[in-house]
């Protein structure tokens, strides 16, 4: 509720205390607030992140990594030459360390979409809010226009 009063607060800047009603509501109609989304540009890391992410969410990742592992576990397996042997440790420490740096990364990227996933919110808040009041609006009018209508009707029975 605290948001909503901040939010008229800010709507009603500009609103003069000779004002009416009407003149209100025409004001906040022609008043935009869903704030422009801010592009900024991309650090490296930052594109890095989102990519990785990408491609680390994707069948296609899936399919080469059970593949490579398939393949190293048969190759470790099947061959006499084989450089790591059954409990496979160093493919245990290369999939741990591929986890370690993964994970952070990933993340950084969903932080950053949650950042602008929280700004189309505020968005989405200000807009609702503003609708509402429009809709309140025009459910005030409407109720009076049934009054206004019912009283005319009821005059025009009078006078029949």
């Amino acid at each position: 509720m605290e948001d909503k009063n901040k939010l008229l607060e800010e709507i009603l800047e500009d609103v003069d205390e000779e004002m009416t009603d009407e003149e209100i509501i025409h004001l906040l109609l022609d008043r935009k607030l869903a704030k422009k989304e801010i592009k900024t540009k991309l650090t490296v890391g930052e594109k890095t992140a989102d990519n990785l992410a990408k491609f680390a969410g994707s069948w296609t990742f899936i399919i080469i990594f059970m593949t490579v592992l398939v393949i190293w576990m048969m190759y470790n397996s099947m061959t006499s030459k084989h450089f790591d042997p059954y409990p496979f440790i160093l493919l245990n420490l290369i999939l741990s360390c591929l986890a370690a740096i993964q994970a952070p990364i990933i993340m950084m990227s969903q932080n950053r979409q949650e950042e602008k996933d929280r700004a189309r919110a505020e968005n989405d808040y200000r807009v609702n809010v503003k609708t509402e009041i429009i809709l309140s609006d025009l459910h005030v009018k409407i109720d009076q226009l049934l009054k206004n209508q019912e009283e005319i009707l009821k005059n025009q029975k009078d006078k029949i």
